[in-house]
């Protein structure tokens, strides 16, 4: 089953998704100044000495989720009023929600469980308002079947559970100048393009403006970075993502499962192998350490830059594959096959790279 293909004919459809973009890209981008002052006012900043993950030496201001968020609800609340059903209005009083328990975070450092609360609270609040994973469709994907799955009651437990991985995912790679924010933004992208091919006007909405705030706050959060986000954008971002996967994606293809998989392979596939490495060595797999794959990155020698560039062009890749799985059926499964393969042969060769250069280091015999 192939997913319901139908492109708008009309010309105000994509005048409007242009200019929701738009506007949040200049609200953003305008008021990123203002929240880097008032991060510095209420003491939102985030020191270097603070742990050895930092790639930074000097303390810089966080919050500027708040931007990405004036910029999205601005857009969104001017352009796309015509599509506040029930659930739209749910995610964005969870967008609202997530937004205060990141800040809250930047600023006060929230105990992990209570954070772990509101972001339980805030993934609920679509939930309640009718936002679920409830039906899977066609899971062997090498089959053109026509299997349902209903979740039936465990729609609501594997549905918040989704929005609170994804919005924690996108946090755990927050990690380098620019990298979250921009993943993200091409996570949004390909979201658009999808939800534009399906005909999902709420879908596109919400991924046009996500995708200009995030676009309007990359100037100021490209290495090197004058203000980061901070908790309020990363959790902000990776539950609008994961929202949208859901409303825009779940409910109109037969590969379902994999398309959103696909565009938020990044953070995914880095939150996984991060939490079954710990497990392996024994360690907290909540406990934060230089793992992730921008540490690898930069261990090997990349600058931020560089390292940013590579995790781009691999979610860009990502999220092209997706595009195409929605609008091409005969390529769906070669196109699946290839770019897993891809991506898991640029991490084992930068994994074996890693462990190389750390014998060097230690002056033993490299394998």
């Amino acid at each position: 089953m192939q997913g319901n293909l139908s492109f708008p004919t009309e010309p105000e459809f994509y005048f409007t998704i242009f200019f929701a973009l738009a506007a949040a890209l200049i609200v953003s981008f305008a008021v990123t100044p203002l929240v880097r002052m008032l991060a510095g006012k209420v003491g939102a900043v985030d020191d270097p000495g603070r742990d050895s993950r930092r790639m930074h030496t000097e303390p810089i201001p966080r919050l500027g989720g708040l931007a990405i968020f004036l910029g999205f609800m601005t857009a969104f609340l001017i352009f796309g009023m015509d599509e506040m059903d029930k659930t739209v209005t749910g995610i964005l009083i969870g967008a609202v929600l997530m937004v205060v328990v990141g800040a809250l975070d930047d600023v006060l450092s929230l105990p992990w469980w209570g954070k772990l609360a509101g972001q339980i609270a805030a993934a609920a609040v679509p939930v309640i308002c009718g936002l679920r994973a409830d039906i899977f469709t066609n899971p062997v994907l090498f089959f053109n079947s026509n299997t349902m799955i209903d979740l039936g009651a465990f729609s609501i437990p594997v549905t918040i559970l989704w929005i609170v991985v994804i919005a924690n995912a996108v946090n755990l790679i927050d990690g380098l100048d620019g990298l979250a924010v921009g993943v993200s933004g091409i996570a949004s992208l390909s979201m658009l393009l999808i939800a534009i091919a399906t005909g999902n006007p709420a879908a596109a909405l919400l991924t046009a403006a996500l995708t200009g705030g995030c676009l309007g706050f990359l100037p100021y959060n490209f290495n090197p970075a004058r203000l980061f986000m901070g908790d309020s954008g990363s959790l902000f971002l990776g539950y609008i993502l994961s929202c949208v996967s859901i409303l825009g994606l779940f409910k109109f293809f037969a590969v379902l499962y994999i398309v959103p998989f696909l565009i938020l392979g990044l953070p995914i596939f880095d939150t996984a192998a991060s939490f079954f490495r710990r497990l392996l060595k024994g360690q907290n797999p909540m406990k934060p350490d230089q793992g992730h794959v921008h540490h690898r990155l930069i261990n090997m020698g990349f600058s931020q830059k560089q390292a940013v560039a590579i995790l781009y062009s691999v979610s860009a890749v990502l999220g092209l594959s997706a595009v195409v799985l929605t609008t091409t059926n005969e390529l769906r499964v070669v196109i699946l096959l290839l770019t897993v393969l891809a991506v898991s042969t640029v991490y084992i060769i930068l994994a074996k790279k890693h462990k190389r250069k750390n014998k060097e280091h230690d002056g033993e015999e490299p394998e």
